[in-house]
């Protein structure tokens, strides 16, 4: 065979193979997904010490874009987790009850790249010990809203895996839980974030894509749930679609915030102002000019940040949580 020959069917090949990866990816196809898990399985086995992991910030503003920057040392990681190998830990979102703070976090199985809810608790919010997982499925579980409704708690994970946006009630907070029912069912929602405004419930519902943000609304929490007439209110846009934590009321403002995946997964969190928001309408803007959060350039966050959940205190400080992403080549 000549050497052009043999590069023209190098080429072939290559393209070839690419285009097949590119159809599998696509239309997820047999065998897309046995070819995930054992992606994932590696991936997990492969992450740097601290991978994704946790920290937290008292402070007088939650869009102290440098102070939540300079975190010296995360409040949790993967190796605080004692009941399960773990490899990573990520989208805390935090709630007090009575004298105490809880954190609900993402922890991801290390033998095969599984993610289930894990808790933490804290007396002052910044010191934090981790104390168990609560709660596991057969699917991957992330995200996992907490919230309190009517003297009720709350959780709303991301559960795209079981093509459904899943609600649990906790039975006796904050270690058990039950499995309440779904909101939406029949596709990947991604990260949906709940917010109670003007006597309606409000959801914002990414997809597996990360480029479209669909909204929905409801007069009770268990729904039905509407598709708001503008929805999506976000499309094609990568910087701007995927949720990133609680809603948050600030001054008379409402705030989303949405990560960037634009040129990689979570590598920094955008806030945007609610100025409208109703049955008919819906606007927003970008705000603060820049990222809220991102990757420090050193450290345990030193690649990318994709979470923020914040809290106002009694004394006019916020204690806000965040999760960031260093890579191995990191010491």
């Amino acid at each position: 065979m000549s050497d052009l020959m043999f590069g023209l069917l190098i080429i072939i090949l290559v393209a070839g193979s690419c285009l097949y990866g590119y159809f599998l990816h696509r239309n997820k196809i047999f065998p897309y997904q046995p070819v995930k898990a054992l992606f994932r399985k590696f991936a997990a086995q492969g992450y740097s010490d601290h991978g994704w992991a946790i920290g937290t910030y008292v402070g007088p503003s939650p869009f102290h874009s440098k102070a939540l920057l300079n975190i010296k040392k995360p409040a949790l990681t993967a190796h605080d987790v004692t009941d399960m190998e773990a490899n990573s830990v990520g989208d805390p979102f935090i709630i007090r009850s009575g004298s105490c703070w809880y954190m609900f976090f993402e922890a991801i199985r290390r033998v095969d790249g599984v993610g289930v809810i894990g808790l933490a608790e804290s007396e002052n919010g910044k010191d934090w010990k981790y104390k168990q997982v609560v709660i596991e499925e057969p699917f991957h579980l992330s995200y996992p809203y907490v919230f309190e409704w009517e003297n009720d708690h709350y959780l709303i994970p991301e559960s795209s895996q079981d093509y459904s946006v899943r609600i649990y009630r906790a039975i006796d907070f904050p270690c058990k839980w039950e499995y309440a029912g779904d909101l939406l069912k029949g596709y990947h929602f991604v990260d949906s974030s709940i917010l109670r405004h003007d006597n309606l419930w409000w959801l914002f519902v990414s997809t597996k894509e990360n480029d479209v943000l669909n909204l929905y609304y409801a007069e009770a929490l268990m729904g039905p749930w509407t598709q708001h007439p503008h929805s999506p209110i976000v499309r094609d846009n990568h910087s701007a679609a995927r949720p990133a934590g609680r809603v948050l009321m600030m001054d008379g403002k409402l705030y989303r915030f949405a990560q960037d995946d634009h040129l990689a997964y979570g590598s920094q969190v955008l806030a945007f102002e609610i100025s409208e928001i109703s049955r008919t309408t819906y606007k927003e803007s970008p705000a603060f000019g820049g990222p809220v959060v991102k990757g420090s350039q050193a450290g345990w966050n030193a690649d990318r940040m994709h979470h923020i959940d914040a809290h106002l205190l009694e004394d006019g400080q916020w204690l806000v949580a965040v999760d960031g992403f260093r890579e191995a080549s990191y010491k």
